[in-house]
């Protein structure tokens, strides 16, 4: 088959240009290792770009001393699971049932959703029903107010719509309630999209740290992120680490922060792999009928 001088150009040119790309995307955390893994008289007087100069772990052996730093990632690594199965459990729940032809009033439950997506609560009535509730100054103040959003029910219940009625209705014949249909059928069938779901769930609490900044009173439930921020403002500022991170400053501040924001950020990026192979399906599935 003979191809045009178009059709062998553009793969090459379109490959080329998602290395660049991805090359982009990757060259902050080189850089980051870089500095984390240089000497201080490198990293200090910034001459270090993409590959360390001067090797040097004693920025590693400080971050993996700091106590309080392992008990924040405890923390966002709880938050996260805990977080993630409330969200999967009321997402999953009410998808379905706004999916099904059958449940009363669901055009009006679903237009309610979609209001949310034009108005959000602001920030200080927010902090007064925490309060209200009792759980300021505790880790469900980050889980619950995030446990169900409008994006994630509408790809939801688009997804599930996109099943074949035929197959609910005989399992329905066969004796099964909306209960085992939800759990035994729609549960199963959706794990491109809930594998999705979750990653958009699980980067986003991650990555979170202004709720527990209002929230969060006790540095001992400090997650990582704020401890992270609370590090970088204290060595921005020309101070010594936080007082919750007592460790003896060998390296810079530059490689300390590098080392920091590397030691946040690698755990998440190891999540992805796993889910790499229903991201894409599971997107454009959940996309597919209105």
């Amino acid at each position: 088959m003979n191809l045009s001088k178009s059709d062998r150009v553009f793969p090459i040119v379109n490959g080329l240009f998602l290395i660049l790309a991805c090359l982009t995307m990757i060259a902050p955390l080189i850089h980051l290792a870089a500095i984390s893994l240089s000497s201080p008289v490198y990293a200090n007087a910034k001459l270090v770009y993409l590959w360390p100069k001067g090797f040097n772990l004693s920025v590693y052996e400080q971050i993996f001393g700091m106590d309080t730093l392992w008990r924040a990632l405890g923390i966002s690594i709880y938050m996260c699971l805990m977080g993630t199965l409330i969200f999967l459990l009321l997402t999953t729940s009410l998808s379905y049932s706004l999916s099904r032809s059958i449940m009363p009033g669901r055009k009006w439950i679903l237009k309610f959703i979609l209001v949310t997506f034009v108005f959000t609560s602001p920030l200080i009535p927010n902090y007064l029903l925490i309060k209200s509730l009792g759980m300021e100054n505790t880790l469900w103040a980050l889980i619950i107010p995030g446990a169900l959003n409008a994006f994630s029910v509408i790809i939801m219940k688009t997804f599930l719509q996109g099943i074949s009625s035929e197959l609910f209705d005989a399992a329905k014949m066969d004796g099964c309630s909306e209960y085992g249909i939800y759990a035994r059928i729609a549960i199963p069938l959706s794990k491109p999209v809930i594998a999705t779901l979750s990653l958009f769930y699980v980067v986003g609490m991650w990555n979170s740290y202004f709720g527990a900044l209002i929230y969060i009173r006790s540095k001992e439930l400090y997650p990582l992120q704020l401890v992270l921020r609370s590090l970088i403002l204290e060595q921005d500022m020309g101070g010594a680490a936080p007082a919750a991170v007592e460790v003896a400053m060998e390296a810079t501040p530059e490689m300390m922060k590098a080392g920091v924001i590397l030691f946040t950020t690698i755990p998440i990026l190891v999540v992805y792999p796993f889910l790499q192979k229903y991201f894409v399906k599971g997107a454009l599935l959940g996309s597919l009928k209105e």
